[in-house]
Protein backbone atom coordinates (compact mmCIF):
# COMPACT_ATOMS: atom_id res chain seq x y z
CA UNK A 1 0.00 0.00 0.00
CA UNK A 2 1.20 3.43 -0.93
CA UNK A 3 1.89 6.27 1.87
CA UNK A 4 -0.82 8.33 0.51
CA UNK A 5 -3.65 5.39 1.01
CA UNK A 6 -2.08 4.47 4.23
CA UNK A 7 -2.43 8.24 5.58
CA UNK A 8 -5.49 8.09 4.37
CA UNK A 9 -7.10 4.91 5.97
CA UNK A 10 -5.39 6.33 9.33
CA UNK A 11 -7.53 9.25 8.81
CA UNK A 12 -10.94 7.65 8.37
CA UNK A 13 -11.72 6.49 12.47
CA UNK A 14 -10.57 10.42 12.84
CA UNK A 15 -13.25 12.09 10.07
CA UNK A 16 -15.81 9.47 10.97
CA UNK A 17 -15.83 10.76 14.15
CA UNK A 18 -15.53 13.94 13.45
CA UNK A 19 -18.90 13.79 11.15
CA UNK A 20 -20.82 12.42 13.85
CA UNK A 21 -19.70 14.79 16.50
CA UNK A 22 -20.96 17.63 13.38
CA UNK A 23 -24.14 15.62 12.74
CA UNK A 24 -24.80 15.31 16.12
CA UNK A 25 -24.03 18.82 16.95
CA UNK A 26 -26.47 19.73 14.27
CA UNK A 27 -28.97 17.75 15.95
CA UNK A 28 -32.59 19.12 17.27
CA UNK A 29 -35.59 17.30 18.60
CA UNK A 30 -37.82 20.11 18.78
CA UNK A 31 -40.59 19.44 16.63
CA UNK A 32 -40.96 21.65 12.86
CA UNK A 33 -43.48 24.62 13.90
CA UNK A 34 -46.56 24.97 12.06
CA UNK A 35 -48.76 27.92 12.50
CA UNK A 36 -52.20 26.78 13.40
CA UNK A 37 -55.31 27.38 11.23
CA UNK A 38 -57.01 30.59 12.56
CA UNK A 39 -60.36 28.98 13.89
CA UNK A 40 -62.26 31.68 12.61
CA UNK A 41 -64.47 33.12 9.51
CA UNK A 42 -61.86 34.25 6.38
CA UNK A 43 -64.20 37.93 6.45
CA UNK A 44 -66.03 39.53 9.47
CA UNK A 45 -69.81 39.59 9.22
CA UNK A 46 -71.05 41.58 6.32
CA UNK A 47 -73.69 43.20 8.12
CA UNK A 48 -71.11 44.98 10.70
CA UNK A 49 -68.31 45.25 7.98
CA UNK A 50 -69.35 48.93 6.89
CA UNK A 51 -66.26 51.20 5.60
CA UNK A 52 -63.93 47.37 5.02
CA UNK A 53 -63.53 48.62 1.62
CA UNK A 54 -62.08 52.37 2.95
CA UNK A 55 -58.88 53.90 1.41
CA UNK A 56 -58.07 55.30 4.81
CA UNK A 57 -54.93 53.84 6.76
CA UNK A 58 -55.16 50.68 8.55
CA UNK A 59 -55.31 51.34 12.36
CA UNK A 60 -51.66 49.80 12.50
CA UNK A 61 -50.57 52.12 10.89
CA UNK A 62 -51.63 55.15 12.51
CA UNK A 63 -49.49 56.74 15.51
CA UNK A 64 -52.04 57.31 18.38
CA UNK A 65 -50.80 61.43 18.14
CA UNK A 66 -52.32 61.38 14.43
CA UNK A 67 -55.56 59.32 15.46
CA UNK A 68 -56.40 61.82 18.47
CA UNK A 69 -56.74 65.42 17.84
CA UNK A 70 -57.86 66.88 20.99
CA UNK A 71 -54.53 68.67 22.80
CA UNK A 72 -55.43 67.90 26.18
CA UNK A 73 -56.21 63.67 25.78
CA UNK A 74 -52.84 63.79 23.81
CA UNK A 75 -51.16 65.07 26.80
CA UNK A 76 -53.14 62.77 28.85
CA UNK A 77 -51.87 59.87 27.24
CA UNK A 78 -48.14 60.77 27.37
CA UNK A 79 -48.21 61.49 31.10
CA UNK A 80 -49.81 57.69 31.44
CA UNK A 81 -47.13 56.25 28.93
CA UNK A 82 -44.29 58.02 31.40
CA UNK A 83 -46.33 57.00 34.53
CA UNK A 84 -48.59 54.30 34.32
CA UNK A 85 -47.50 51.47 36.64
CA UNK A 86 -48.98 48.50 34.26
CA UNK A 87 -46.82 50.06 31.85
CA UNK A 88 -43.76 50.05 33.85
CA UNK A 89 -44.19 46.23 34.95
CA UNK A 90 -44.15 45.18 31.58
CA UNK A 91 -41.15 47.02 30.56
CA UNK A 92 -39.43 45.31 33.84
CA UNK A 93 -40.98 42.23 32.36
CA UNK A 94 -39.07 42.56 29.21
CA UNK A 95 -35.98 42.92 31.18
CA UNK A 96 -36.64 40.08 33.36
CA UNK A 97 -36.58 37.72 30.25
CA UNK A 98 -33.61 39.35 28.50
CA UNK A 99 -31.79 38.18 31.30
CA UNK A 100 -32.94 35.06 31.50
CA UNK A 101 -32.37 34.52 28.07
CA UNK A 102 -28.81 35.81 28.87
CA UNK A 103 -28.79 32.90 31.10
CA UNK A 104 -29.68 30.34 28.86
CA UNK A 105 -27.31 31.72 26.07
CA UNK A 106 -24.12 32.14 28.66
CA UNK A 107 -24.84 27.95 29.21
CA UNK A 108 -24.54 27.22 25.49
CA UNK A 109 -20.61 28.44 26.19
CA UNK A 110 -17.93 26.96 28.79
CA UNK A 111 -17.79 29.05 31.92
CA UNK A 112 -14.23 29.79 32.45
CA UNK A 113 -13.16 30.55 36.35
CA UNK A 114 -9.83 31.76 38.15
CA UNK A 115 -9.00 30.19 41.63
CA UNK A 116 -6.33 29.79 44.11
CA UNK A 117 -6.80 26.85 46.17
CA UNK A 118 -4.72 25.36 48.85
CA UNK A 119 -4.64 21.69 50.95
CA UNK A 120 -2.86 20.45 54.12
CA UNK A 121 -2.90 17.23 55.38
CA UNK A 122 -0.30 14.60 56.43
CA UNK A 123 1.79 12.45 54.19
CA UNK A 124 2.34 9.00 53.90
CA UNK A 125 5.70 9.78 55.55
CA UNK A 126 3.67 11.03 58.59
CA UNK A 127 5.16 14.73 57.95
CA UNK A 128 2.31 17.39 56.74
CA UNK A 129 2.24 19.06 53.54
CA UNK A 130 0.76 21.65 52.23
CA UNK A 131 -0.24 22.04 48.13
CA UNK A 132 -0.93 25.10 46.79
CA UNK A 133 -3.04 25.31 43.13
CA UNK A 134 -3.63 28.42 40.85
CA UNK A 135 -5.18 28.55 37.41
CA UNK A 136 -8.57 28.48 34.84
CA UNK A 137 -10.94 25.91 35.55
CA UNK A 138 -13.78 25.05 33.02
CA UNK A 139 -16.39 22.90 35.38
CA UNK A 140 -19.36 20.81 34.23
CA UNK A 141 -19.46 22.45 30.57
CA UNK A 142 -22.32 20.14 28.56
CA UNK A 143 -21.66 19.49 25.05
CA UNK A 144 -24.69 19.80 23.63
CA UNK A 145 -24.83 17.10 21.03
CA UNK A 146 -28.72 16.34 21.02
CA UNK A 147 -29.59 20.32 20.95
CA UNK A 148 -31.27 20.49 25.19
CA UNK A 149 -29.18 23.54 25.54
CA UNK A 150 -30.34 25.07 22.56
CA UNK A 151 -33.69 23.89 22.79
CA UNK A 152 -34.14 25.61 26.39
CA UNK A 153 -32.50 28.64 24.69
CA UNK A 154 -34.65 28.97 21.68
CA UNK A 155 -37.69 28.82 24.61
CA UNK A 156 -36.39 31.51 26.61
CA UNK A 157 -35.82 33.49 23.51
CA UNK A 158 -39.59 33.08 22.33
CA UNK A 159 -40.52 34.03 26.02
CA UNK A 160 -38.68 37.21 25.48
CA UNK A 161 -40.45 38.32 22.29
CA UNK A 162 -43.37 37.71 23.95
CA UNK A 163 -42.67 39.67 26.72
CA UNK A 164 -42.23 42.72 24.12
CA UNK A 165 -45.42 41.56 22.48
CA UNK A 166 -47.28 41.76 26.30
CA UNK A 167 -45.65 45.30 26.68
CA UNK A 168 -47.19 46.44 23.56
CA UNK A 169 -50.40 45.05 24.55
CA UNK A 170 -50.47 46.85 27.49
CA UNK A 171 -49.67 50.54 25.67
CA UNK A 172 -52.80 49.76 23.24
CA UNK A 173 -55.10 49.14 26.06
CA UNK A 174 -53.55 52.31 28.17
CA UNK A 175 -54.36 54.40 25.43
CA UNK A 176 -57.53 53.12 24.69
CA UNK A 177 -58.67 53.38 29.01
CA UNK A 178 -57.12 56.71 29.01
CA UNK A 179 -59.08 58.12 25.98
CA UNK A 180 -62.46 56.21 27.19
CA UNK A 181 -62.19 57.60 30.24
CA UNK A 182 -61.26 60.64 29.42
CA UNK A 183 -64.07 60.73 27.14
CA UNK A 184 -66.59 59.88 30.07
CA UNK A 185 -65.43 62.94 32.12
CA UNK A 186 -66.50 64.71 29.07
CA UNK A 187 -69.94 63.17 28.94
CA UNK A 188 -70.37 63.68 32.41
CA UNK A 189 -69.78 67.37 32.38
CA UNK A 190 -72.21 67.73 29.79
CA UNK A 191 -74.41 65.88 31.79
CA UNK A 192 -73.94 67.91 34.48
CA UNK A 193 -74.85 70.77 32.60
CA UNK A 194 -77.94 69.15 31.12
CA UNK A 195 -78.49 68.65 34.62
CA UNK A 196 -78.62 71.62 36.90
CA UNK A 197 -80.34 73.61 33.94
CA UNK A 198 -83.18 71.03 34.07
CA UNK A 199 -82.63 70.91 37.91
CA UNK A 200 -83.26 74.91 37.29
CA UNK A 201 -85.86 74.89 35.24
CA UNK A 202 -87.93 72.27 37.61
CA UNK A 203 -87.14 74.68 40.68
CA UNK A 204 -88.98 77.41 38.88
CA UNK A 205 -91.95 75.28 38.07
CA UNK A 206 -92.70 73.50 41.86
CA UNK A 207 -92.44 77.73 42.34
CA UNK A 208 -94.63 78.26 40.17
CA UNK A 209 -97.22 75.28 41.49
CA UNK A 210 -96.65 75.85 44.54
CA UNK A 211 -98.01 79.69 44.26
CA UNK A 212 -101.37 78.29 42.43
CA UNK A 213 -101.69 75.27 45.02
CA UNK A 214 -101.79 78.40 47.41
CA UNK A 215 -104.70 80.08 45.29
CA UNK A 216 -106.09 76.89 45.24
CA UNK A 217 -105.26 77.05 41.19
CA UNK A 218 -103.40 74.14 40.46
CA UNK A 219 -104.57 70.36 42.71
CA UNK A 220 -102.17 68.86 45.34
CA UNK A 221 -101.17 66.34 42.39
CA UNK A 222 -99.94 69.21 40.41
CA UNK A 223 -97.79 69.97 43.58
CA UNK A 224 -96.67 66.42 44.25
CA UNK A 225 -95.86 65.49 40.70
CA UNK A 226 -93.63 69.05 40.79
CA UNK A 227 -91.98 68.51 43.67
CA UNK A 228 -91.08 64.82 42.31
CA UNK A 229 -89.89 65.97 39.43
CA UNK A 230 -87.73 68.69 41.29
CA UNK A 231 -86.36 65.84 43.85
CA UNK A 232 -85.50 63.78 40.97
CA UNK A 233 -83.71 66.14 39.02
CA UNK A 234 -81.29 66.36 42.65
CA UNK A 235 -80.81 62.87 42.66
CA UNK A 236 -79.40 62.62 39.16
CA UNK A 237 -77.22 65.76 40.05
CA UNK A 238 -75.77 63.77 42.84
CA UNK A 239 -75.63 60.78 40.83
CA UNK A 240 -73.72 62.11 38.36
CA UNK A 241 -71.54 64.58 40.72
CA UNK A 242 -70.30 60.88 41.93
CA UNK A 243 -69.75 59.57 38.94
CA UNK A 244 -67.69 62.26 37.63
CA UNK A 245 -65.80 61.64 40.83
CA UNK A 246 -64.83 58.61 40.08
CA UNK A 247 -63.99 58.91 36.51
CA UNK A 248 -61.41 61.69 37.31
CA UNK A 249 -60.06 58.75 40.28
CA UNK A 250 -59.86 56.01 37.35
CA UNK A 251 -58.14 58.47 35.00
CA UNK A 252 -55.75 59.84 37.96
CA UNK A 253 -55.09 55.70 38.31
CA UNK A 254 -54.34 55.44 34.96
CA UNK A 255 -51.49 58.84 34.90
CA UNK A 256 -49.93 57.41 37.53
CA UNK A 257 -49.93 60.33 38.87
CA UNK A 258 -52.36 63.47 40.38
CA UNK A 259 -54.16 65.60 37.45
CA UNK A 260 -52.00 68.05 36.46
CA UNK A 261 -53.14 71.69 36.64
CA UNK A 262 -51.63 73.16 33.53
CA UNK A 263 -53.33 70.66 30.80
CA UNK A 264 -54.37 72.03 27.47
CA UNK A 265 -57.52 73.48 26.75
CA UNK A 266 -59.80 70.58 25.00
CA UNK A 267 -62.05 69.91 22.74
CA UNK A 268 -66.00 69.38 23.05
CA UNK A 269 -67.26 65.11 23.09
CA UNK A 270 -69.03 66.25 19.63
CA UNK A 271 -65.82 67.84 18.11
CA UNK A 272 -62.78 64.40 18.90
CA UNK A 273 -62.07 64.55 15.37
CA UNK A 274 -61.31 60.68 14.80
CA UNK A 275 -61.38 58.99 12.22
CA UNK A 276 -64.29 57.28 11.53
CA UNK A 277 -63.55 54.77 8.38
CA UNK A 278 -60.39 52.64 9.53
CA UNK A 279 -60.67 49.81 7.32
CA UNK A 280 -61.28 46.48 8.93
CA UNK A 281 -59.24 44.14 6.32
CA UNK A 282 -59.89 40.29 6.28
CA UNK A 283 -59.37 38.33 10.13
CA UNK A 284 -55.75 36.79 9.05
CA UNK A 285 -54.31 40.04 9.32
CA UNK A 286 -55.15 40.47 13.02
CA UNK A 287 -52.30 37.28 13.20
CA UNK A 288 -49.24 40.29 12.30
CA UNK A 289 -51.56 43.39 13.83
CA UNK A 290 -52.79 42.44 17.02
CA UNK A 291 -49.50 42.08 19.92
CA UNK A 292 -51.73 39.96 22.28
CA UNK A 293 -52.48 37.28 19.42
CA UNK A 294 -48.30 37.62 18.46
CA UNK A 295 -47.64 37.33 22.43
CA UNK A 296 -49.67 33.93 22.36
CA UNK A 297 -47.56 32.46 19.16
CA UNK A 298 -44.36 33.01 21.04
CA UNK A 299 -45.56 31.45 23.93
CA UNK A 300 -46.19 28.27 21.28
CA UNK A 301 -43.23 28.77 20.23
CA UNK A 302 -41.56 28.72 23.65
CA UNK A 303 -43.79 25.53 24.72
CA UNK A 304 -42.53 23.99 21.55
CA UNK A 305 -38.63 24.18 22.08
CA UNK A 306 -39.48 22.87 25.69
CA UNK A 307 -40.89 19.56 24.03
CA UNK A 308 -37.48 19.13 22.42
CA UNK A 309 -35.44 20.20 25.50
CA UNK A 310 -37.77 17.04 27.07
CA UNK A 311 -37.13 14.77 24.22
CA UNK A 312 -32.87 15.51 24.66
CA UNK A 313 -33.14 14.31 28.28
CA UNK A 314 -33.36 10.86 26.62
CA UNK A 315 -30.14 10.76 25.30
CA UNK A 316 -26.47 10.77 27.08
CA UNK A 317 -25.93 13.61 28.84
CA UNK A 318 -21.91 15.09 28.08
CA UNK A 319 -19.70 16.98 30.29
CA UNK A 320 -16.90 18.02 30.86
CA UNK A 321 -14.62 19.08 33.76
CA UNK A 322 -10.90 20.46 33.58
CA UNK A 323 -8.11 22.86 34.89
CA UNK A 324 -4.66 24.25 33.70
CA UNK A 325 -2.97 25.79 36.01
CA UNK A 326 0.23 25.77 38.26
CA UNK A 327 0.89 24.14 41.52
CA UNK A 328 3.31 24.66 44.51
CA UNK A 329 3.86 22.95 47.78
CA UNK A 330 5.30 26.90 49.14
CA UNK A 331 2.67 29.63 48.79
CA UNK A 332 5.48 31.86 47.90
CA UNK A 333 6.97 30.58 45.07
CA UNK A 334 3.28 29.41 43.42
CA UNK A 335 3.39 31.57 40.59
CA UNK A 336 7.46 31.33 40.51
CA UNK A 337 8.80 28.25 40.49
CA UNK A 338 5.60 26.50 40.33
CA UNK A 339 4.93 23.13 38.26
CA UNK A 340 2.50 23.16 35.57
CA UNK A 341 -0.50 20.95 35.74
CA UNK A 342 -3.70 20.32 34.94
CA UNK A 343 -6.53 18.02 34.42
CA UNK A 344 -9.41 16.70 32.21
CA UNK A 345 -12.78 14.85 33.34
CA UNK A 346 -14.94 13.88 30.67
CA UNK A 347 -17.92 12.37 32.27
CA UNK A 348 -21.23 10.71 30.15
CA UNK A 349 -24.25 10.15 31.49
CA UNK A 350 -26.75 8.19 30.23
CA UNK A 351 -29.99 7.53 31.73
CA UNK A 352 -31.35 4.15 32.72
CA UNK A 353 -33.63 4.52 35.10
CA UNK A 354 -35.56 7.16 36.80
CA UNK A 355 -38.74 6.06 37.99
CA UNK A 356 -40.51 7.63 34.07
CA UNK A 357 -39.37 11.10 35.44
CA UNK A 358 -38.01 12.16 31.70
CA UNK A 359 -41.09 10.41 30.16
CA UNK A 360 -43.13 12.74 32.43
CA UNK A 361 -41.54 15.91 31.58
CA UNK A 362 -42.03 14.88 27.92
CA UNK A 363 -45.79 14.45 28.25
CA UNK A 364 -46.06 17.44 30.58
CA UNK A 365 -43.92 19.75 27.52
CA UNK A 366 -46.21 18.39 25.00
CA UNK A 367 -49.39 18.88 27.28
CA UNK A 368 -48.46 22.46 27.69
CA UNK A 369 -47.79 23.02 23.83
CA UNK A 370 -51.56 21.91 23.56
CA UNK A 371 -52.58 24.14 26.08
CA UNK A 372 -50.83 26.89 24.12
CA UNK A 373 -52.17 25.86 21.06
CA UNK A 374 -55.68 26.43 22.68
CA UNK A 375 -54.87 30.17 23.82
CA UNK A 376 -53.35 30.81 20.87
CA UNK A 377 -56.36 30.18 18.87
CA UNK A 378 -58.63 31.57 21.63
CA UNK A 379 -56.40 34.67 21.15
CA UNK A 380 -57.61 34.74 17.48
CA UNK A 381 -60.98 34.13 18.36
CA UNK A 382 -61.39 37.12 21.09
CA UNK A 383 -59.58 39.52 18.22
CA UNK A 384 -62.29 38.09 15.84
CA UNK A 385 -65.37 39.31 18.03
CA UNK A 386 -63.32 42.38 19.29
CA UNK A 387 -63.37 43.31 15.61
CA UNK A 388 -66.93 42.20 14.88
CA UNK A 389 -68.39 43.99 17.59
CA UNK A 390 -66.22 47.30 17.58
CA UNK A 391 -67.59 47.49 13.28
CA UNK A 392 -71.41 46.13 14.58
CA UNK A 393 -71.52 49.50 16.71
CA UNK A 394 -70.01 51.71 14.12
CA UNK A 395 -72.37 50.50 11.41
CA UNK A 396 -75.44 51.21 14.00
CA UNK A 397 -74.79 53.73 16.19
CA UNK A 398 -74.15 56.66 13.75
CA UNK A 399 -77.94 56.01 12.72
CA UNK A 400 -79.02 55.99 16.74
CA UNK A 401 -77.03 59.09 17.65
CA UNK A 402 -79.08 60.91 14.50
CA UNK A 403 -82.59 58.96 15.63
CA UNK A 404 -81.84 60.15 19.03
CA UNK A 405 -80.71 63.62 17.97
CA UNK A 406 -84.03 63.91 16.17
CA UNK A 407 -86.22 62.69 18.95
CA UNK A 408 -84.44 65.25 21.30
CA UNK A 409 -85.22 67.98 18.73
CA UNK A 410 -88.87 66.92 18.60
CA UNK A 411 -88.97 66.89 22.55
CA UNK A 412 -87.57 70.23 22.66
CA UNK A 413 -90.06 71.47 20.35
CA UNK A 414 -92.46 69.28 22.17
CA UNK A 415 -91.70 71.04 25.48
CA UNK A 416 -91.73 74.79 23.70
CA UNK A 417 -94.76 74.31 22.59
CA UNK A 418 -96.33 72.72 25.67
CA UNK A 419 -95.20 75.66 27.79
CA UNK A 420 -96.54 78.12 25.56
CA UNK A 421 -100.28 76.82 25.43
CA UNK A 422 -99.64 76.58 29.71
CA UNK A 423 -99.45 79.94 29.64
CA UNK A 424 -102.32 80.88 27.69
CA UNK A 425 -104.20 78.50 29.63
CA UNK A 426 -104.52 76.06 26.80
CA UNK A 427 -102.82 73.39 28.40
CA UNK A 428 -102.44 72.33 32.53
CA UNK A 429 -99.22 71.51 34.69
CA UNK A 430 -99.34 67.84 34.19
CA UNK A 431 -98.78 68.01 30.51
CA UNK A 432 -95.88 70.70 31.12
CA UNK A 433 -94.10 68.55 34.10
CA UNK A 434 -94.41 65.54 31.57
CA UNK A 435 -92.85 67.32 28.55
CA UNK A 436 -90.22 68.62 31.02
CA UNK A 437 -89.31 64.49 32.08
CA UNK A 438 -89.44 63.64 28.52
CA UNK A 439 -86.76 66.42 27.40
CA UNK A 440 -84.54 65.88 30.48
CA UNK A 441 -84.52 61.93 29.36
CA UNK A 442 -83.83 63.04 25.62
CA UNK A 443 -81.12 64.79 26.87
CA UNK A 444 -79.43 62.29 28.86
CA UNK A 445 -79.95 59.76 26.00
CA UNK A 446 -78.50 61.84 23.67
CA UNK A 447 -74.98 62.35 25.53
CA UNK A 448 -74.70 58.43 26.31
CA UNK A 449 -75.14 57.49 22.46
CA UNK A 450 -72.71 60.40 21.56
CA UNK A 451 -70.57 58.82 24.21
CA UNK A 452 -70.56 55.20 23.10
CA UNK A 453 -69.71 56.21 19.39
CA UNK A 454 -66.76 58.13 20.18
CA UNK A 455 -65.80 55.48 22.70
CA UNK A 456 -66.47 53.09 19.88
CA UNK A 457 -63.94 54.40 17.58
CA UNK A 458 -61.41 54.04 20.08
CA UNK A 459 -62.44 50.42 20.75
CA UNK A 460 -62.42 50.49 17.08
CA UNK A 461 -58.72 51.61 16.76
CA UNK A 462 -57.70 49.32 19.40
CA UNK A 463 -58.68 45.84 18.42
CA UNK A 464 -57.94 46.38 15.01
CA UNK A 465 -54.19 46.90 16.76
CA UNK A 466 -53.81 50.66 16.84
CA UNK A 467 -52.01 52.33 19.73
CA UNK A 468 -48.17 50.61 20.11
CA UNK A 469 -46.26 53.10 17.41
Amino acid sequence: MNKPHAHLLRALPRLTLLSAALWLAACSFVPTYERPAAPVATSFPAEAATGSASTAPAAFDIAWQDFFKDARLKRLIELSLQNNRDLRVAVLNIEQARAQYQVRRADELPTVNAGINGTRGPATSGAVTSTYTAGFSVTAYELDFFGRVRALSQSAQAQLLGSEEARKTVQISLIASVASTYLNLLADDELLRVTRETLTTRQESLRLTQLKFDNEAASKLDLSQAQSLLEGAKAALAQTTRQRAQDENALVLLLGQPMPSDLPAGLAITAQGMLPDLPAGVPSELLTRRPDIRQAEQQLLANNANIGAARAAFFPRITLTGSAGVVSNDLDTLFNNGTAAWTFVPQLLLPIFDYGRNQANLESAKVGRDIAVAQYEKAIQTGFREVADALAGRATLGEQLRAQNAQLAAEQTRMDLTDLRYKHGASNAFDVLDAQRSLFAAQQAAVQVQLLRVQNLVTLYKVLGGGWK
